[in-house]
């Protein structure tokens, strides 16, 4: 079991950028899972997407099996910033990878998850990392995330398209090991799932212990942290009702244009520094580029 403080967070964005250049290809076998002209894509390019990846982790925390698992198992504690660089590094090697590449990334995790077994402490639970009740706890928090960030920080998607983007980051599950007929396919069948395992969430001291962590990490630039703190901010303000509930945060301000705007400020300035990163440029225009060829097409009929 892993105990102790948490590691301070320096280099946070320069791993985070080093994982996610290594993670898109340069010459890509195949459009892989998800392909330029998916909403998968969109979404995980979103500018907004950083608050995204902060509220899902701030939704998943909240099963207390899921964090057992982390708080217990992996190198969260010791290693924070390099456990936040290998799950960007996943995520994009799935997202913009091609299939070998993703079915690769997927089964090394799954490897590791056979060995993540234990009991909770606080509800005397045992929890499997390999079980795809806790995988799909996991996978649904992230596409819940990208809906609701998207719609209020980022570029909303019409309803055809939410449901499009559930529909989609269903192969994500299947891949770390959720059989397909778990799996939500539409907005409403997302709602319906969160409705069901609510009365399983619970705000356990690691969880509160390891967000407390991410929404203020010490250890990092004067200006990033500035910049963090808007990014806190949007990310707390975009959870559901019943998880500020769980957290204990107050109900925040109604989110005004003028709020609205800042953010969206801090999250230019943050891909800013993040665009000049080495590598990022270049990884950042090679999905530019096939999502642009696709839209040709698309618009070409071919």
């Amino acid at each position: 079991m892993t105990t102790g403080p948490y590691a301070d967070a320096a280099g946070l964005v320069e791993r985070s950028a080093a994982a996610f250049a290594a993670a898109v290809p340069v010459a890509p076998e195949d459009e892989g899972f998800f392909g330029p002209a998916s909403v998968t894509w969109r979404v995980s390019s979103d500018l907004a997407a950083p608050v995204a990846g902060l509220r899902a982790l701030l939704i998943q925390a909240l099963h207390p099996l899921a964090m057992a698992g982390v708080d217990q198992h992996s190198d969260w504690r010791t290693d924070p910033v390099g456990r936040l660089a290998a799950t960007s590094a996943y995520e994009a090697t799935v997202t913009f990878g091609d299939r070998a590449r993703a079915t690769r990334a997927a089964q090394r995790v799954r490897a590791i998850h056979e060995h993540v077994r234990g009991v909770d402490t606080v509800t005397g639970r045992p929890y499997a990392a390999g079980d795809p009740v806790l995988l799909l706890w996991v996978h649904n928090a992230l596409v819940d995330s990208g809906l609701a960030v998207s719609a209020l920080f980022g570029t909303p998607l019409t309803a055809a398209d939410a449901d499009a983007y559930v529909a989609e980051m269903a192969i994500a599950a299947e891949l770390i090991g959720v059989p397909h007929a778990m799996v939500p396919d539409s907005v409403a069948a997302l709602g319906r799932y969160f409705a069901g395992v609510r009365p399983d969430l619970l705000r356990t001291p690691a969880a509160a212990e390891s967000m407390s962590y991410l929404l203020d990490p010490p250890g990092l630039d004067e200006d990033i942290a500035e910049l963090w703190r808007d990014i806190r901010d949007a990310a707390v303000l975009a959870l559901p009702g019943w998880a500020r509930l769980l957290y204990g945060y107050p109900e925040p301000p109604p989110l005004t244009a003028g709020r609205r705007t800042e953010i969206r400020q801090a999250l230019g300035v943050l891909d800013a520094v993040f665009l000049g990163e080495p590598g990022v440029l270049e990884a950042r225009q090679r999905i530019a580029v096939r999502m642009r060829s696709a839209g040709q097409k698309r618009a070409g009929g071919t």
